[in-house]
Formats: structure tokens, sequence, C-alpha cells
């Protein structure tokens, strides 16, 4: 679950995470607030820690106090469209925007691998920020545990 108000930009390497893989969107982020009244603002490298890739930020000062979610939570699967040619494969993200640990919004995005673009894309900004990095993130490990198993046989 990653702040709904957090746009992030580049991954962030360096990050004090014990997990990074296990992070809401597949390893931590830098990026900037789009919380009204302090859009573009850059969080400190504790506030990305803490609030920002992590969602749920009742502490963070910039979290407005009326707000449709607290977080945007991720998870993804690939697959062929029925009647599509089977090398034509697809990502389906699915998300759900949260308040009070309760989903208040709900779908899915669409991704075609070979074209390399989303054929379903969420109407919010943000969301669709958060979605595009979630997938990098997807898209990474499923590469690299292909890897792995091409290794292991």
């Amino acid at each position: 679950m990653a702040c709904p108000f957090f746009m992030p930009k580049e991954k962030l390497e360096n990050g004090s995470w014990p997990h990074p893989a296990r992070l809401p969107l597949g390893c931590g982020w830098n990026g900037y607030c789009t919380a009204p009244g302090h859009d573009g603002e850059t969080p400190s490298e504790e506030e990305l820690r803490d609030f920002c890739n992590l969602g749920y930020a009742e502490r963070c000062p910039r979290l407005p106090r009326e707000r449709s979610w607290d977080s945007v939570r991720f998870d993804a699967r690939t697959f062929v469209a029925a009647g599509e040619d089977p090398s034509v494969r697809r990502i389906q993200v699915r998300y759900v925007c949260e308040r009070v640990h309760l989903p208040e919004d709900h779908g899915f995005l669409e991704f075609d691998l070979s074209q390399s673009r989303w054929t379903k894309r969420h109407l919010d900004s943000r969301v669709q920020r958060l979605a595009e990095c979630f997938l990098a993130s997807y898209c990474e490990g499923a590469k690299n545990r292909s890897v792995e198993q091409a290794a292991a046989s």
C-alpha cells in the first residue's frame, strides 16, 4: 500500500528497508508529494521510508485531513486474452484504494506486453503512476524469477 498522494519518480536504491522487495510497489521509490498545499514538495528520506512508500501515514504532516483514500494496494497477473494469439500477453494490474482499512475504490488496469502500452489506465494520474511503478517492479521480479528457474534447470 502506498500513499495516494505520493508521486514516485525513481527507484530508491539505497533505502533502509530490511526487505525492499516486500514493499507495496516492489521496492522503495523517491518522489514528491501531491497533497493539497504541498504539491511538489520533496519528502525526507525518513518520510519516504515511513509514509510515502507505505501509506496509512497518519503522522505525516502533509496528509490532508479530508481525503478519499489512505493507501493504494496493487496485485498483478499475466494472461492471454480469450481468442487472442498466445504470444500476445497482457498484465492485469488490480488496485484497491483504501480508507480506514476498507476498500473505497477498486478495479483493474491493463498493460499489453507485446505493444508496451497501457490499454486500460486509471483516471487519477497519481494512482496510474503508482501502478506504473508497481508494474516495473513486477516485471523485473518476473524476469529475475525466469532467469533463476532457467539456471536451476
